[in-house]
C-alpha cells in the first residue's frame, strides 16, 4: 500500500480574510500611553499632551523601495516604521502613535503579514509610539503607508528654517551606508559575486543591512532636544546628504558650508575599496540612512555622539570644502533608478 503524504500549505490573508488577519495583526499587543482608542473602532484616539500634533506620513511599495529577494518581512516593517518615526524626531518631536495602511496580494501569507507586523513593533518600541490602527485592501503588489503622529520634546517643533548665520552643522549617524548596501545587494542579484576578505566581510553585512533595515538615532535627537541649547534647525538625510541640506539652507536663506574631511568613515572606503566604487559619492549623495543633521546656535556647540561637519554662511545653497555643489544632491521621486531594483 502507497503511503500518501499530507503536505501543509500555509494559509494566505485570502484563506484567512480581512478581519480575522487584522485581529490576528493585533492581538497581544499593549498600547502606548498616548492611544486613548486603538484598533477596533471607526478610528483611533490619541492624546496631544502639548496641544499640538507633528504628523508626517510615508509610502513604500514593493520593488520600488524594498524588494522582497533583499528583505524579510521583518526588516521591511522596521524600515517602514523607521522612515516615519525620523521625520517625526527631524521635527524635534517624539512619535507617540502610527496608523497602517496595507495593500496586499490575495496569495500572501498570513506569516508573511504576522512578521510584518512584528518589524512594525519591534521598531515602534525602538522609535516610541505604537501601532494605533490602520486598513488593509487587496492590491496587486505589497503597499505599505504609514503616517505617524508625534509629541513635540520642546516648547515648539523644530524645523529646517531656523538656521543662523554663524551656527553649526553637526549629523548624527553615519551616511553613505545605505547607498553602499544599496550598491552590494544590487551586484549580487545581477550575478557579481565577490569573495570577501576577512577584514571587510562585517563591514560588507553591516551595510546590506543598514539598506534593509536603518536604525535612525533617535536617542541622540532626545539627548539634543533635552539639554538647555537644543538644535534651531533639524532634518532627516533621506534623500542625501546633500540634497537634504540644500531643503535646509533654501527654507533658513542661508548657505550651507560642509568639510568633507569630517565626514571621511574609513569602515566604509574599505565596502567601497571591495566594490571599486566612491564612499565620498555614497556619503554625499546616498540616502535613506536617516541620519540627523542639526544646526546649532553661533557659538554653541552640538552635544556628545553629534559630529561637526560644517557651518552656516551668508549666501545659498551647499558649499563642499569652498566649492558650490552642483551635481545631483541625492534622491528624487520621479528621477533616477528605483531605490530597490
Amino acid at each position: 500500500m502507497r503511503k500518501v503524504l499530507a503536505i501543509s500549505i500555509p494559509p494566505t490573508v485570502r484563506d484567512l480574510g480581512e478581519f480575522a488577519l487584522i485581529d490576528r495583526i493585533n492581538a497581544g499587543r499593549a498600547q502606548g500611553p498616548a492611544v486613548r482608542l486603538g484598533p477596533g473602532d471607526d478610528a483611533a484616539v490619541l492624546t496631544a499632551a502639548r496641544g499640538n500634533y507633528v504628523v508626517s506620513t510615508d509610502m513604500l511599495i514593493e520593488d520600488r523601495h524594498f524588494r522582497l529577494d533583499w528583505s524579510n518581512p521583518d526588516e521591511i516593517g522596521r524600515k517602514a516604521i523607521a522612515q516615519n518615526a525620523a521625520d517625526i524626531y527631524a521635527m524635534g518631536a517624539e512619535p507617540v502613535g502610527y496608523v497602517i495602511g496595507l495593500g496586499l496580494p490575495g496569495d500572501t501569507p498570513v506569516d508573511f503579514v504576522s512578521r510584518l507586523a512584528d518589524g512594525f513593533w519591534a521598531e515602534a518600541e525602538r522609535a516610541g509610539g505604537s501601532v494605533a490602527g490602520g486598513d488593509i485592501v487587496h492590491s496587486a503588489q505589497l503597499v505599505i503607508s504609514v503616517t505617524a503622529f508625534g509629541d513635540p520634546l520642546g516648547d515648539r517643533p523644530v524645523t529646517r528654517s531656523g538656521a543662523r548665520v554663524g551656527g553649526t552643522v553637526a549629523i548624527a549617524g553615519r551616511p553613505g551606508w545605505s547607498a553602499a548596501g544599496f550598491a552590494l545587494l544590487s551586484q549580487a542579484h545581477q550575478g557579481v559575486m565577490r569573495r570577501h576578505a576577512d577584514s571587510t566581510a562585517a563591514v560588507v553585512v553591516a551595510a546590506a543591512a543598514a539598506h534593509r533595515a536603518p536604525r535612525p538615532a533617535y536617542d541622540l535627537v532626545r539627548a539634543a532636544m533635552g539639554t538647555a541649547t537644543p538644535p534651531e534647525a533639524l532634518t532627516d538625510i533621506s534623500d542625501g546628504l546633500l540634497a537634504d541640506l540644500g531643503h535646509l539652507a533654501a527654507a533658513s536663506g542661508v548657505a550651507v558650508a560642509v568639510d568633507s574631511a569630517a565626514l571621511r568613515d574609513p569602515d566604509l572606503q574599505l565596502c567601497a575599496a571591495e566594490l571599486e566604487a566612491d564612499a565620498r559619492q555614497w556619503i554625499l549623495t546616498g540616502g535613506e540612512d536617516h541620519v540627523f543633521a542639526g544646526v546649532w546656535a553661533p557659538g554653541e556647540a552640538p552635544p556628545p555622539g553629534w559630529t561637526l561637519i560644517g557651518r552656516i554662511e551668508a549666501g545659498r545653497g551647499v558649499a563642499v570644502d569652498g566649492a558650490l555643489y552642483r551635481g545631483a544632491g541625492g534622491w528624487e521621486a520621479f528621477s533616477g533608478s528605483d531605490s530597490a531594483k
